[in-house]
């Protein structure tokens, strides 16, 4: 993609709120003072929209935002009937001392609003890519009969907060025998239940009998707790008690691109059915070589429209505030982004975001493709990871304004950016391992997606301040700003940052937060954010300790910046130059999706996770085991779904042409010896490593033999939905 669609928002908000803490969705609800305290400046004009006093609600088509979310107002109205408000939530002994309150009120909200079902949904691990909504769900009713045959309700605090289910057939890696099936589950109370249709979803953690996690959640709200506990250690001795405030908060905003093709044509392609991309095809004579889609108008005349207007209102509903939706690059590709928030409820949204377009696109007559490269030769699909990190009463800490006037010492923004930049120097390879997809393999360092190469770019104003810090200066930051003159005289110049936005970055700093560029885009990205958290959980550790010991914050920072500047890269990263330079540099590069998901167990790696209490030794290698399998398995399913194609496709089609057929039925041999070798390894890292050798060589060798038939067999004869067929909305 050429920009992020959160890009946009800046058209009409100050970078700082944009992509900044907002729970919040309509202008009512915005907390002015608090945007005011980050800005130190007059309300956005936005928020000047607090004088129209019309409440959305009572507009149109609107009326039910919001409504299938239990907080807030929505929230309060039910739990005050039993003597409680939404603060219960902010303790988390609620679920042992007002659990059976907080059950009544919502048992009368989701009765109120249709749902007499309930369900702990969960995150089972090794579910990005195949599994629809990537998530774990048991339905129960929340009905009994009595003793005398009379219907009753059945729903109280221990069946809100806490749950029982077998776990036998989900990815463990290896935490439980066949004769340890249970899995055990708990209320996430950071992430509120939501209601669809006749059903409310209780968000929850998944564990086996002996608390170890069979899950995406649980790791990442351990990482959250990390770096509140270190990252509010390190702010009380920049002058700041954080932990007094409720410590520190992790936040994200999820930019989520996806593809529609017509469903008619989805149903004539297997291998988009089986495995979410096309194993082979030729590209048109038009692709997106014109950027002709990119923010083009969403038509009338096709279904696109009409979905993603659906989309967005069903996500509302449920409290997702859905805010963007454009066409990105690639013909039929398209963007959602949302507003910012809180990492465990906007993951959760985004998984509901994901299951919510693969179901409504179905109704419009089309398939939504999520996977990281649906097709060769155009772009592919990312999730810009926009994370930051902000005290809970919303002073962040990547800013150098507010952090450092809350905490009294203008070398306060030096020293975290100084954290930071240590854990992505040395921590590098797990950044990579977060984002390892089978689809990201496609993707990364192929000009669309930054370079598996994990550098981050802060812009030459912060960079030289940083320079300047580093080597004794001891002023405060003060971001530059430019006035933007565009020649005509009836417009009145810009302001705007003094640094360009570098999308060719893996993560380029934006004010106010990092941006992960390279995140896959059917990833659930609990653990790019776990891993996130971690390594600056851990630097801010290391800061704090050395504090303690006695050493000065800023000769600290300073001492780290020495260590990792080379980490730092403003320019380019798309140039194969650089590449080299970076690489020679030392920083970490590892261009193999398989080796990036095996860091996860490499010893310093397996001594972070334990020291910083995120995730055991035997949990990280469980879930190597499962990221390993999870890359064999998806592409055991491509190979055979290929092999299955030749035979019933492309061969007869062949035939029908009168053509030879030699080369094709040599290639099904090619296919079959390398899926033979790989069932007869044993070992998970080598048939992974194997896996990644037939994919990446072998099945492009048999995809190129392919598209050439393609090319010569008349149109009437070949069997297979086309590129043309499947990616041109506007032309069918």
């Amino acid at each position: 993609m050429k920009f992020s669609a959160t890009a946009l928002l800046i058209v009409s908000l100050s970078s700082a709120y944009a992509f900044a803490p907002n729970y919040a969705f309509t202008p009512s609800r915005v907390n002015s003072n608090s945007v005011k305290q980050f800005n130190d400046k007059k309300s956005t004009s936005f928020l000047n929209a607090e004088t129209f006093t019309k409440d959305p609600l009572t507009v149109p088509g609107l009326e039910d935002y919001g409504k299938n979310v239990f907080t807030g107002t929505v929230a309060n109205k039910y739990l005050e009937k039993y003597g409680v408000s939404t603060d219960v939530f902010k303790d988390p002994n609620w679920v042992n001392e007002k659990s059976d309150e907080v059950a009544a009120a919502i048992l009368e909200w989701a009765t109120d609003n249709g749902a007499t079902t309930y369900c702990h949904w969960f995150q089972p691990a090794g579910s990005s890519g195949f599994r629809h909504g990537m998530t774990g769900q048991v339905y129960n009713k929340m009905l009994k009969f009595d003793e005398n045959g009379e219907l009753k309700f059945d729903f109280d605090g221990d069946l809100l907060t806490k749950g029982e289910t077998d776990g036998s057939s989900f990815p463990n890696g290896g935490l439980r025998d066949t004769h340890q099936a249970g899995g055990y589950l708990a209320i996430d109370s950071t992430s509120p239940v939501f209601l669809r249709d006749d059903v409310i979803y209780i968000p929850s953690i998944f564990v086996n009998y002996y608390g170890k996690a069979l899950d995406e959640k649980t790791p990442l709200l351990r990482a959250n707790d990390a770096v509140s506990e270190h990252g509010s250690r390190l702010l009380k001795h920049l002058g700041y008690d954080a932990a007094a405030d409720g410590g520190l908060k992790a936040n994200v905003g999820l930019e989520q691109e996806i593809f529609l093709v017509p469903r008619d044509q989805y149903y004539r392609r297997p291998d988009l059915q089986f495995t979410g991309r096309t194993m082979m095809g030729k590209l048109p004579p038009r692709d997106q070589e014109m950027c002709d889609h990119y923010m083009g108008p969403l038509s009338q005349h096709t279904p696109a429209l009409a979905a993603m207007k659906e989309i967005q209102d069903e996500c509302f509903k449920v409290g997702i505030p859905l805010k963007t939706r454009h066409r990105e690059v690639a013909p039929g590709q398209f963007e959602f982004a949302p507003l910012y928030g809180r990492n465990t409820v906007q993951i959760d949204q985004n998984l509901v975001v994901m299951q919510i377009i693969e179901e409504v696109s179905a109704k419009h007559g089309l398939a939504a493709l999520l996977q990281e490269k649906p097709f060769a030769g155009i772009n592919g699909s990312g999730k810009h990871n926009n994370w930051s990190l902000s005290t809970e009463t919303d002073v962040p800490l990547f800013l150098a304004k507010p952090i450092n006037k809350i905490t009294g010492n203008d070398l306060a923004f030096p020293v975290i950016m100084a954290a930071v930049v240590a854990a992505l120097d040395e921590h590098g390879d797990l950044m990579r391992m977060a984002i390892a997809s089978p689809g990201n393999d496609f993707r990364l360092g192929a000009m669309e997606a930054p370079p598996a190469i994990i550098t981050t770019y802060l812009g030459e104003d912060l960079t030289t301040y940083l320079e300047a810090f580093k080597n004794g200066e001891n002023s405060a930051y003060v971001p530059g700003k430019k006035d933007l003159d565009v020649g005509v005289k009836n417009i009145c110049g810009i302001k705007v940052p003094a640094e360009d936005r570098n999308r060719t970055s893996p993560f380029p700093y934006g004010g106010a937060r990092f941006e992960f560029r390279a995140v896959g885009s059917s990833q659930n990205v609990s653990m790019v954010n776990t891993v996130l958290n971690t390594i600056c959980a851990e630097k801010f550790k290391e800061f704090a300790d050395r504090i303690d010991a006695g050493e000065k914050a800023e000769d600290v920072a300073r001492e780290a910046l020495t260590k990792h500047w080379k980490v730092i890269f403003n320019g380019n990263s798309y140039d194969l130059d650089n590449q080299q330079m970076l690489t020679d540099t030392g920083v970490w590069r590892i261009d193999s999706g398989v080796e990036a998901n095996h860091r996860l167990v490499a010893e310093k790696n397996l001594a972070l996770f334990e020291k910083m209490g995120v995730m055991s030794k035997e949990e990280c290698t469980a879930r190597d085991v499962v990221h390993l399998e999870h890359y064999t398995g998806t592409v055991e399913v491509e190979t055979g779904t290929f092999i299955d194609m030749i035979n019933q496709h492309i061969i007869p089609s062949v035939k029908a042409a009168d053509q030879s057929t030699t080369e094709i039925e040599s290639s099904i041999e090619k296919l079959e010896t390398a899926l033979k070798e790989l069932h007869d390894t044993e070992d998970y890292f080598e048939k992974a490593k194997l896996a990644r050798v037939l994919r990446l060589e072998t099945m492009d060798d048999v995809r190129k033999v392919c598209d050439a038939a393609e090319e010569t067999v008349p149109a009437d004869l070949w069997t297979l939905a086309t590129y043309k067929e499947l990616l041109f909305l506007d032309s069918h």
